[in-house]
């Protein structure tokens, strides 16, 4: 059965609520698992277990899925990897998006390698904000971290990002001990300097690449940064995510600190993440999953379909268990959409 493509809908059923009482409101959305870099908490040096293209969710049934959220009342969607602007032609899936209304927010993240060819397409098809993976200013480093020399592509996606429009541009720092810890500061500085907002990240233990990082705790730091720069609480969200924000007196800086290991905020979730094969994942670390995949493709009506999202909202579990079970997932982050 061949799905036609889709026309804008305004129907409004009723919300997602697991059985914890959580809204979930934000889907993160895989688009591919492939990516240029090789970030060593991520993906290993070498790695091809690559999901098949034809397993992938094709545009259409992206956005089938993504109605069905909507209209359940998931008003966020996040468009994630492996590296997103590696999926071909992936405004048009944007703008796809955007036709649904009760979808107020769409959102990229990326390592900005590519970021330079698309801003422009992107930002006109819909994308409302960018989050930038940037774990170090110093060269050296990121082709520790990265196994790429990748400075200079970066640096201009950035700019390409600001000249297109793109407000916020966040800058996720994935903090590691002995590895950049150093350049917090550095990396503070530079993105006050280009009104970027900065988020300090506390790597977790997905997959062996995950659980051979340099994990370390974050509170302190913010702790210093805050005094430092004078920083005050934010009491209001900004975009919906897991971070907690501090701002300086004047509001002209942001800090984020997101702290899944030391301070996690699973009593809040409002996220799952939907992989390129179609399969939900309800908790970077938990196992439970639901496949949407064969469903999609045997021609399931709507009703369905939204029916099988409830049953798979029914299986997220209350929180991770990355401090009590630090080995007990061994997929890789990018297997499961950032």
């Amino acid at each position: 059965m061949k799905i036609q493509p889709l026309q804008r809908q305004d129907t409004v059923t009723a919300p997602l609520i697991d059985r914890f009482g959580r809204r979930v409101d934000y889907l993160r959305v895989s688009v591919t698992d492939k990516c240029d870099l090789r970030c060593s908490y991520c993906m290993p040096q070498g790695f091809r277990g690559f999901e098949e293209p034809e397993n992938w969710l094709r545009f259409d049934e992206i956005e089938r899925v993504v109605a069905a959220f909507a209209r359940m009342g998931t008003r966020r969607i996040r468009l994630t990897g492996g590296e997103p602007l590696l999926r071909r032609d992936l405004p048009r899936l944007v703008e796809g998006i955007a036709r649904h209304t009760q979808v107020t927010d769409i959102s990229l993240s990326t390592n900005a390698t590519q970021l330079f060819k698309y801003a422009d397409d992107l930002y006109l098809a819909g994308v409302n904000r960018i989050n930038v993976s940037l774990d170090s200013l110093d060269k050296a480093c990121m082709l520790k971290i990265t196994g790429s020399d990748s400075y200079a592509s970066i640096m201009a996606g950035l700019q390409a990002g600001k000249q297109a429009g793109f407000k916020p541009i966040k800058l996720n720092m994935v903090v590691m001990r002995g590895v950049n810890d150093h350049e917090i500061l550095r990396m503070a500085k530079f993105c006050f300097e280009q009104g970027f907002i900065l988020r300090l990240i506390e790597a977790m233990p997905i997959g062996h690449t995950g659980q051979n990082s340099a994990y370390m705790d974050i509170g302190p730091i913010r702790q210093q940064l805050v005094d430092q720069f004078d920083l005050v609480p934010v009491a209001s969200e900004l975009g919906g995510g897991p971070a907690r924000y501090w701002m300086s007196r004047d509001g002209a800086s942001t800090l984020g600190f997101i702290t899944p290991m030391s301070q996690h905020f699973c009593a809040s979730c409002n996220r799952v993440r939907l992989a390129v094969d179609g399969t939900l994942y309800m908790c970077l670390g938990q196992d439970e999953k639901f496949e949407l995949r064969p469903l999609l493709r045997a021609g399931i009506s709507d009703n369905e379909l939204e029916a099988a999202i409830r049953t798979a909202i029914e299986l997220k579990p209350e929180r991770h268990e990355f401090n009590t079970q630090s080995t007990k997932i061994i997929r890789f982050m990018s297997q499961t959409g950032g």
